[in-house]
This record gives C-alpha cells, structure tokens and sequence, in this order.
C-alpha cells in the first residue's frame, strides 16, 4: 500500500474526488457563482433525456465516431502497407505523415479554418479550377460536420499509420513465406495472415479512436463553435455550452456523466480485448 500512495495520491486528487464531486452536482441545480446549491435529484438527467437538444448532439456524437474512427484506421493500415514496403524514402513520408499528430490542435485548426476560407481559402480554390461549385465548409450545416471530420482524420492518420506499421514488421516472414510455397496469393496471405495477426492493433486503435472521438474539442471550438445549426455540436461541447457559456453546472454535470459512462464501457471492452489478445499470443 505504501509503494501504491504516490501513484493513488494524484490519482484520488485529480481524478476520482472530481469525479464523484461532478456526480454530485449532476442532482444539483447550480448556476457557477451562488455559495447554495439545490438537490433537484434526477431532474437533470429527466430533462436532459426529454430535451431534443441531447439527441441531435448525441447523433452528431455518433457521426463523429463512425466518421472518424473508420477512416482513420482504413487510411492508416493503407499507409502502413505502402510504408512498409521497398519505398524510396518512406522515413521522410512517415515523418511528414506523423507530424500533425504531434502539432497542436488548435494550430491545425487555426491553418484549416484559412484552409477553409469561402472566398480566398484553399480548398475552394481547387474546387474552383476544378470546375465545381464552392461549398461553404464551416457556414453550411451540410458540409461542416464533414469539414471537421477532415480536420481530425488527417491530424490521426499518420498516428495510426506508426501503430500498424510496427504490427506489420512483428508478422512472422517464416508464416508468409510458408503460405507463398503452398501457392497463395498475396491477396491471401494478407488476409489470410497478416490481418488476423495485427487485430490485436485494429481492436486497440478502434477503442483508443473512438474515446478520442468522444473528447474531441478543440477543432470543433476553433473550427465552427458547435455551428452552424448545432450541426457540429457534440456531447462534449454541448456539456462545455451548458457549463461556461449557460452557467447551468446540474445540467452540463449530468452530460459529463453520460460521456464518463460511456468511457468506461468502452474502457471495459478495451480490457476485455486485451487479455483476449495476451491470451492469443
């Protein structure tokens, strides 16, 4: 027990107290600045389930997840191959690749939303020498969730790219080159071995991705504010609206709990997948 106090001691600080203080004002009606706070019990979380507010930012959540997760983990495998092949200098590629991973994402998203610009930005420059209309990528409820979505996939391809790209150098040559002497194809050997073989790292970036996806913030607050229309607000940042900008910490509470909870579902899955994959090995 005294060997555990300096890792439980900001464990218990920083974590679990704010936590359970947070459940508590999740049955408070609080406004952030009175000394009182009045038990309202589960009112919160009846009105939170009665408000159409909480379900569009749910399935924004949703969106986000699937948009985001997917992409990043298919671009990064496709990467990884290409990566871990004879290309002449694929150091200098996963370097650049992997840089906007470790870059801010406030500054990612500063450069995107120039990027985005409806007159001058870049984006709507190509479409325009393309012959295309101009879309308004962070004005339009139809393309802004999308605009976001780009931000985020390309800021995580490259990370996902280095995870399987050391999967893909652990596959046993001895296995591959056995499936090539009984005559398979490479279309075989790669499904047949080398996808099996690194889904222990599908399964750990597929949970890895989606919490991340659940705590997106910064792009969307820099990028759009949870605009145009709510159509890029999510759990997340509905919870920061209803905290700092509506002052109503009871309601803003009861969102944060829903996330933590849907954190530690996720957390127990990623367990599970873990000693599934200890196992296997």
């Amino acid at each position: 027990m005294l060997f555990t106090l300096p890792a439980m001691i900001p464990f218990i600080v920083f974590w679990l107290a704010p936590l359970l203080y947070v459940f508590y004002l999740s049955f408070t009606e609080w406004d952030f600045m009175s000394p009182e706070k009045t038990f309202v019990g589960l009112t919160n979380y009846l009105d939170l389930f009665s408000n159409p507010t909480f379900y569009k930012a749910l399935r924004v959540t949703l969106l986000f997840c699937a948009g985001s997760v997917l992409p990043v983990i298919l671009i990064g495998l496709g990467l990884a191959l290409l990566m871990n092949g004879k290309l002449k200098g694929s150091t200098l590629y996963q370097i650049l690749l992997f840089s906007p991973w470790v870059t801010p994402t406030v500054a990612v998203s500063i450069v995107w939303s120039w990027i985005y610009e409806p007159e001058i930005g870049l984006a709507n420059t190509v479409l325009d020498l393309l012959g295309l209309e101009k879309i308004g990528w962070l004005q339009d409820p139809k393309w802004a969730l999308l605009g976001v979505l780009l931000v985020t996939i390309w800021k995580s391809v490259g990370w996902a790219m280095i995870f399987y790209l050391v999967a893909l150098r652990n596959v046993s040559t001895d296995l591959l080159e056995a499936a090539e002497l009984d005559g398979a194809n490479a279309v075989q050997k790669f499904s047949r071995i080398t996808l099996p073989l690194i889904s222990p790292t599908t399964l750990f970036l597929f949970i890895v991705q989606i919490i991340g996806a659940l705590q997106a913030y910064d792009q969307i607050n820099v990028l759009t504010q949870g605009g145009p229309s709510g159509s890029t607000r999510t759990l997340l940042y509905m919870y920061y609206q209803s905290a700092f900008e509506a002052f109503q910490i009871g309601e803003a509470s009861s969102v944060a709990m829903i996330l933590v909870l849907i954190c530690m579902l996720l957390s127990v899955v990623s367990l599970e997948v873990s000693e599934r994959t200890t196992h296997y090995q």
